[in-house]
Order: C-alpha cells, then structure tokens, then sequence
C-alpha cells in the first residue's frame, strides 16, 4: 500500500507541472530578477551599463533558462539549461557580494535567501532530471517528455 500511495503523490506531483510557470524553480527565478531590479534601482547611475546591468541580466538569465529548458525536447537539453540557470544563478551571488564590497548596498539578506532557495530547487532538479536522463537507454534521451 505504501508503494502506490507514494506513486499517486508522484502523478499528482507531474500532473500539477504543466507548464514552466509551474515550476517552482521558475517562479523562484521571476522572484529574483524582480527583487534584483528594485535593487539595482539605487546603485550609482555609472554603474548603469557596468554592475547594474550585467546583474540584471545574470538574473534575468535564471528564470530564462528554466523557461527554455522546460520546453525543449529531451532530457539532456534540459539538463543542459538548468545548469546555465544554475550558473546565472553564482553569477548573481558574486555580483551582489561585489556590490555590497563596493558600499552599493547593504548586506542582501532577503535577496540571498531567495538566492539560496532558488539554488537547492534547482539543484534538485537537476538531481531529479539526471537520475531520469540517466535511467534511458542513451537512444530514447531525446524523446519528448510525456
């Protein structure tokens, strides 16, 4: 009984992502980038196509990514942009730390817990996606998600 209890919360769980938005991972992301911005909005108008720019579309790139990867055809590819998300994602963190070393900003507790959220979601699914690629035949890796 156990066995199908826990596969009827895993058909729940698939039936309830139907789209990227879904995805907490992405909605993780949006949250970024919007928080980002407001950040962003305060530094030094110099910093426009230095810092400010180059943070925001790191940030960008997160959810982007997710987007991307989600609607591509095979698991690899997926992986794939979930781990350029993942990179944008450090990418963010050391520019943020740059900032606050540049007296930009204050320490960015709220942004680095959304940060960090983000970070275990998607290395989650990036575990749950490898574990997926990896148990295909390496022929069927490209085969659309059902």
């Amino acid at each position: 009984m156990g066995h199908e209890a826990a596969g009827t919360r895993h058909e729940e769980k698939e039936a309830a992502i139907r789209r990227f938005h879904d995805l907490r991972a992405w909605q993780l992301g949006r949250a970024l980038v919007k928080e980002v911005y407001l950040l962003t909005a305060s530094f030094p108008k110099e910093e426009l196509y230095g810092l400010t720019s180059q943070l925001r579309r790191a940030a960008v790139s997160v959810p982007a990514n997710i987007a991307e990867g989600y609607s591509r055809r095979g698991i690899a590819d997926y992986v794939n942009f979930i781990n350029i998300a993942v990179g944008s994602l450090a990418e963010v963190e050391t520019l943020l730390i740059l900032a606050e070393d540049l007296n930009y900003t204050a320490p960015f507790l709220p942004l680095k817990q959304t940060l960090d959220e983000a970070q275990k979601v998607l290395f989650g699914l990036r575990n749950s996606l490898t574990t997926q690629r990896d148990a295909l035949p390496r022929a069927s890796r490209l085969t659309p998600r059902a």
